[in-house]
């Protein structure tokens, strides 16, 4: 609104009718505004998108070191309760779908499945 009175201020001289300053001023804010507006408009669709924040390199050496002792604890458990944990936490399978692979029950899978996360969770408290 600012820049209008000024703008009409320097053009005083060259109005033709100065009884219609008042309207030509009202037409420059709107039209002043509407300029800003599409301005505005224009820079946010064709502005760059920030990138996704990115976990920091300690974070991910962090990571890996948990990833590399799970993989080791994993190794140190029993075939039947390693294939099981594998299968329900890595594969994603359900219980009737790792008794269906490993070729035993339900309850078996939900005993291996025990089993193995209480020995991991024990080896990996001492980590």
């Amino acid at each position: 609104m600012q820049d209008a009175f000024v703008a009409m201020h320097g053009a005083w001289r060259r109005l033709r009718d100065p009884e219609k300053a008042l309207s030509y001023l009202r037409q420059s804010v709107v039209n002043r505004s509407r300029s800003v507006l599409r301005h505005r408009a224009v820079v946010e669709k064709y502005a760059p998108k920030g990138l996704p924040d990115a976990p920091s390199a300690e974070n991910g050496a962090i990571t890996e070191l948990e990833r590399s002792a799970v993989v080791k604890a994993l190794g140190g458990l029993p075939t039947r309760q390693r294939e099981a944990l594998v299968l329900r936490y890595y594969g994603d399978l359900s219980e009737a779908e790792i008794a269906h692979t490993m070729g035993i029950s339900r309850g078996a899978v939900k005993s291996h499945t025990a089993r193995g996360m209480a020995a991991l969770r024990s080896v990996l408290e001492k980590f």
